[in-house]
Parts: structure tokens; C-alpha cells; sequence
């Protein structure tokens, strides 16, 4: 299970960005982050993916402490980043197979998974272009498929559809789902009323504090 726990977290003494937050996903569920901009949902991706540490409260993942970026790695934690982080100079292949390989994966199954998972976002045959020649469409789902090769456990992915069109957005949302089916817990930041509606359930943000929600609509407060 993660577990956000009473957690009060910033970038700035005195501006807290989240305050007494407290969040709960088990494996096998997707947990839709919703809120307005500036409401906390990249922040709290953030301190689920061990980029950032709260002020006050703990982070942890199946009992242990997430700790810093390097160790919620190791405990198989990956995030798909809004700004995709991809290396514009290699090539959608190459920008899987380098994250593979330095995560311990062997030559072998690094192009296996690699082309597998370009293919599951449709974009086989654009393996071989460079990043920076793809669309803002392309290289989200090349981001995408970076994130789904890897495997992780926890899944963690902010505002990965706002550059796709209808079709490829359900695409990915059954590839978020798929990813909960095979038992990896599913954190989508997204501002996307019907791709949250997609999730099992919903924490909204306003202020850095959550109101819980059921996708068919029915609230609640104090976490979730």
C-alpha cells in the first residue's frame, strides 16, 4: 500500500503546497488526483516519487519509507512526468533502452520491452526518429511507453493525456488500467473530468487539502 500520512509539504518556508494531506492506494487500484492549477497534484506525485520531502507526515510504500529519488527506485517506484523528460538527441528506442538498461534490465530485454511498449502506444513506427522530431502528442506517448516498460509497482503519472487526442487518451487509459489489473498501484494526476471518471476513485485538491470522491460524484472529506 502508499501511504501519504498527515503530510505537510513546500518549496518555499512558510508556503506549504499541501497541508495535512492524507492519501491511501492499495495495488490493483488507479487513484485519480484532480484539483485546479496550483492545487497540489504535481507536488504530491512528487513526494509519492521521492522528489521532494514533507515538512511534516511520512511517504511510504508497502511499510517502508520512500525516502529520496535513488531508493523510490529500488523499490520500484516510476513516475511519468508531465514534461516527459525525455532526451530530445536520441531516439524514442533509445530513450527506453538507456532507462532499462541503468535499471538493471539486460540488453536482450531492454529492445524486447522497449518495442513492445512503443507498440503499445502506437508509435512502432516512429522507434527509430528522434525525440525532437516528434510531435508534442508523439513524445508524450514515447514518456508513456518509458514508464509502462519499466514495470514498476507503483505507477505514478502527471497530466500524461493533455497533449492526446480522444483516441489515444482511452488508449492510455487502458494501458493505466492494465497496469492495476497486473497488480501495480495507479496514481493519475490529470485535469480531465471523464479520465478520472476511468479511476476507481478520486481525491480532488483545493488548497492543498483533498475532498475524496466516488467517480459517480458522492464526497467526502478528511483524506482517502
Amino acid at each position: 500500500m502508499l501511504e501519504v500520512d498527515a503530510v505537510t509539504a513546500g518549496y518555499v518556508p512558510g508556503k506549504e503546497v499541501l497541508r495535512a494531506l492524507t492519501v491511501r492506494v492499495e495495488p490493483g487500484q488507479m487513484l485519480a488526483v484532480t484539483g485546479p492549477s496550483g492545487a497540489g497534484k504535481t507536488t504530491l506525485l512528487r513526494l509519492m516519487a521521492g522528489l521532494l520531502k514533507p515538512l511534516q507526515g511520512k511517504v511510504s510504500w508497502q511499510g517502508s519509507s520512500v525516502g529520496d529519488r535513488d531508493h523510490a527506485v529500488k523499490q520500484g517506484i516510476v513516475l511519468i512526468p508531465q514534461d516527459n523528460g525525455l532526451a530530445t538527441m536520441l531516439t524514442a528506442t533509445e530513450n527506453l533502452q538507456v532507462v532499462l538498461l541503468a535499471n538493471g534490465v539486460s540488453g536482450p530485454d531492454a529492445r524486447r520491452r522497449s518495442s513492445e511498449a512503443l507498440e503499445q502506444v502506437g508509435l512502432a513506427g516512429q522507434a527509430t526518429q528522434l525525440v525532437e522530431e516528434l510531435s508534442g502528442g508523439q513524445q508524450q506517448r514515447a514518456a508513456i511507453a518509458r514508464g509502462l516498460a519499466l514495470r514498476g509497482k507503483l505507477l505514478l503519472a502527471d497530466e500524461i493525456t493533455s497533449e492526446l487526442d480522444a483516441a489515444n487518451r482511452q488508449k492510455v487509459l487502458d494501458l493505466l488500467r492494465a497496469e492495476a489489473t497486473r497488480g501495480a498501484a495507479v496514481v493519475f494526476a490529470t485535469h480531465d473530468p471523464d479520465a478520472a471518471a476511468a479511476c476507481d476513485r478520486i481525491v480532488h485538491l483545493i488548497d492543498g487539502r483533498a475532498v475524496a470522491a466516488e467517480p459517480n460524484g458522492r464526497a467526502a472529506t478528511n483524506g482517502a
